[in-house]
């Protein structure tokens, strides 16, 4: 069998796995494969070809269906239960003909099947038409998943966009409301922006906002913290199981990382530098109630903080606490 290091550091062409216990079989296929440009792994049983599998995920297996100590149908099944296994695509190579072996085969997870002896051309054409149906699967699944991410994230900030925001906060009341565990959320906001956008103009504002994302997203250091852009220069922190002296710890961190940045802002009328006003909401979730509620109260905590003079953090109080 080629060296596994070897075939993981040069891949740079389909890797098909033969697992064949026939020793002239897997010379022959071996043979078949490389004359395509594929690269190939071969196992003498299942067990080993199991092993070999974990390692390199190859493109393909072409697997014989009667062998000992382990035969096709069993690998077949045992490779769907492995990650990513049942997106693998399964040849199998059978001298088996009858309908109720052929339904076994499928049934234990086979993508397609050849008999024996083989028609070479036809293995050939098998082996490249599925490569290719799982190299178009796996180039849309990563699409895909380009798209979903696109559909969450900001694309200035690099932070949870509004949508992601509405999403991990419902999520999270659910859960608290479950659990009886309190639920904190900070809204920031930029101090004068519009000012700043004026004075040292559109550029200048969006690097100052993703300065600003930054820093925020710094100080969401647990799996479930979330930070967002909450819409213009207003951000999000959502915090669950967070207590609102918590909540606190975590706005006067904000204020000191924001304020070590130093960035010059002298059209604002809160101080020389750019700076933070933050609203800080804390309550135990009930199912009865809406999340929108917690965001009405960290809103009032907001404009609390900038009717003071801006600058600076406000708590609001609430009986669902």
């Amino acid at each position: 069998m080629s060296d596994i290091s070897t075939i993981l550091d040069q891949r740079d062409s389909p890797l098909v796995l033969v697992v064949d216990d026939d020793v002239f079989m897997r010379l022959q296929l071996r043979r078949a494969m490389e004359q395509e440009g594929y690269q190939v792994v071969e196992a003498p049983n299942g067990e080993q070809g199991l092993e070999d599998y974990k390692h390199l995920h190859p493109d393909i297996v072409l697997l014989d269906a009667l062998m000992p100590i382990m035969d096709g149908f069993t690998f077949c099944a045992k490779l769907q239960a492995l990650p990513s296994g049942d997106r693998t695509p399964i040849l199998m190579i059978t001298g088996l003909e009858d309908e109720e072996s052929v339904a076994q085969a499928f049934a234990a997870g086979a993508t397609d099947y050849v008999t024996k002896p083989i028609h070479w051309a036809v293995l050939r054409q098998r082996v490249k038409r599925l490569i290719q149906q799982s190299q178009l699967h796996r180039q849309l699944e990563s699409a895909n998943q380009v798209l979903q991410r696109l559909a969450l994230v900001d694309g200035l900030t690099q932070l949870a966009n509004r949508r992601c925001f509405d999403q991990h906060l419902y999520q999270s009341w659910q859960r608290l409301a479950r659990e009886r565990v309190a639920l904190t959320l900070i809204l920031c906001d930029i101090d004068c922006f519009k000012a700043y956008n004026d004075t040292y103009g559109h550029q200048a504002g969006d690097d100052c906002l993703q300065q600003i994302a930054k820093t925020i997203s710094s100080c969401a250091r647990r799996p479930a913290d979330l930070a967002a852009r909450y819409g213009g220069e207003e951000f999000a922190l959502i915090l669950p199981s967070t207590e609102s002296r918590g909540g606190v710890k975590v706005a006067q961190d904000i204020q000191y990382k924001v304020k070590v940045l130093q960035l010059p802002h002298n059209s604002s009328q809160a101080s020389h530098c750019v700076t933070l006003s933050l609203g800080i909401a804390t309550v135990v979730p009930q199912f009865d109630s809406n999340p929108s509620a917690l965001v009405t109260l960290a809103d009032k905590a907001l404009y609390q903080a900038k009717a003071a003079g801006r600058n600076q953090y406000c708590t609001f109080q609430t009986s669902l606490y």
